[in-house]
């Protein structure tokens, strides 16, 4: 029996389905014949002797606005938290547990290895190997399909996956002139020989380089350069505001049904444990058009369209998923939450379309599963930016974009509203990049059980010109 969502007026959006189904091959798109296309795939089954991948369970801490509650906390207090959870969940025994794998953007510089650095907090036994990965908002996305493949090829049977983000903890850096003195300093033998390289210091070297969420190829930021795409796939100020308010108002109301309370954990705040956090921080049920119309842009301040209410906040986190083949679930008594049909990822250049991967990533990911997006009764789409999201459905729908960019004679479809990030997603509850890719996991499959329905598809945007896309199943 399905469940409804209680669903938005429609004139909520009446100008993002009109800029989606009307205006889709307004999206940028290469003349025909200068993409080189995206193939088909054949499906693919995804499974071992030991059968498929399935993902036991799954939680994360509060999403937090940086600076806030968690500011005393990095990437290894907020990975570890949410492991520890999921561990005592399902009661599993350390153990049995192979491979830990997590993902993060900044990591810790006193502790890189943040997968092996959960193995050692949660003092599981040292045998277990772990390992960071790193692929900007989609790296739990790389933890997890790394964690199936380990699975896969029989290198390991249960892994614990996931990712953490603490934007309040990023290092900040200085000068390269600085750097090099304080390094030579460091050196020097005597302290009149610290004191000659020090005196080569000047004020402007001792000025903190504060760090920019930046492309390193094109130097332009993620903000800056969705402006760009907003522009070139004209896409509206007020359509973007529409996908923030459905995404405010979505997420609001879940968590005052109760629907995030076995994905969220509740996390005490170092370093005095005085405080807990039980619910995201950065949604706003009251939120509105007309207040949202309000804000001015926050990267192009004479004529752009990103604000602070349609993207994505800078937040920490963490999330974490225990994994293990289907045989391996069924021995130890443990009914997964679902299983990986598919996934892909795709790239594409940065200085084009920089957010736009999932336009590339998601046919190859259906193709694989053998699926199509009408098949899909749920889609998570991580939402950095609501152009972004707008610029990723019309590609979806637009025959354009297909023919010239994907070389197939058809689009891959229209996005129901009705299926669409259902329960929210990042620009309400927040953006801890690391922890992303965990939280809509964890996020569409719990609704997929809520709803008792079967097939999900997430898709995540990240650094670079990547795409990524997954199916998943119960």
């Amino acid at each position: 029996m399905s469940i409804e969502t209680p669903q938005n007026p429609a004139e909520n959006l009446e100008v993002a389905t009109k800029e989606i189904s009307q205006q889709a091959d307004s999206v940028w798109s290469r003349e025909k014949g200068q993409a080189p296309g995206i193939p088909k795939h054949r499906k693919q089954a995804l499974k071992s002797s030991r059968g498929r991948i399935a993902i036991v369970d799954g939680c994360r801490t509060p999403f937090v606005r940086a600076g806030a509650e968690f500011a005393d906390m990095d990437v290894v207090d907020l990975a570890s938290v949410p492991a520890a959870e999921v561990l005592a969940r399902t009661g599993i025994d350390p153990q049995e547990i192979d491979l830990s794998i997590f993902g993060a953007v900044v990591p810790a510089l006193y502790a890189p290895n943040l997968g092996r650095e959960v193995v050692l907090r949660l003092q599981l036994p040292s045998r277990v190997t772990g390992f960071a990965v790193s692929l900007a908002c989609a790296s739990s996305n790389r933890a997890i399909t790394s964690a199936a493949e380990a699975i896969l090829t029989g290198q390991a049977e249960v892994v614990l996956a996931g990712g953490a983000e603490s934007l309040s903890t990023v290092p900040i850096t200085f000068s390269r002139n600085a750097t090099q003195r304080f390094i030579e300093a460091s050196k020097a033998k005597s302290m009149p020989q610290k004191a000659a390289v020090l005196s080569k210091l000047r004020p402007k070297d001792l000025m903190p380089v504060p760090p920019a969420i930046a492309e390193y190829t094109t130097g332009m930021t993620m903000g800056q350069a969705c402006e760009k795409m907003a522009r070139e796939n004209e896409v509206s100020r007020r359509a973007q505001d529409e996908i923030a308010l459905l995404s405010h108002q979505r997420a609001a109301a879940a968590a005052e049904e109760g629907r995030f309370s076995d994905q969220i954990v509740p996390t005490y705040c170092l370093p005095r444990y005085d405080k807990v956090v039980l619910e995201d921080t950065g949604v706003r049920g009251d939120s509105s058009l007309e207040a949202l119309a309000k804000l001015k842009p926050v990267f192009d301040r004479s004529y752009g369209t990103l604000t602070a209410g349609n993207s994505s906040p800078l937040t920490d986190g963490g999330g974490a998923v225990l994994m293990m083949s289907e045989q391996k679930a069924k021995e130890l008594g443990l009914t997964p939450l679902g299983y990986i049909r598919s996934y892909a990822y795709a790239s594409l250049d940065p200085a084009t379309q920089l957010l736009q991967g999932p336009a590339y990533a998601a046919p190859q990911a259906l193709d694989r599963a053998g699926l199509k997006l009408s098949d899909m009764h749920l889609v998570e789409m991580h939402e950095a930016f609501a152009a972004q999201i707008l610029s990723n459905l019309k590609a979806f729908a637009s025959k354009k974009f297909a023919k010239n960019e994907l070389g197939r004679s058809t689009p891959l479809g229209e996005v129901d509203f009705d299926r669409f990030n259902v329960n929210g997603g990042s620009v309400s509850i927040g953006h801890p990049f690391g922890a992303t890719g965990a939280r809509v996991t964890i996020q569409v499959l719990n609704e997929l059980k809520r709803r008792d329905e079967t097939f999900g598809l997430i898709t995540v945007c990240a650094a670079g010109g990547t795409g990524f896309a997954m199916v998943v199943e119960r």
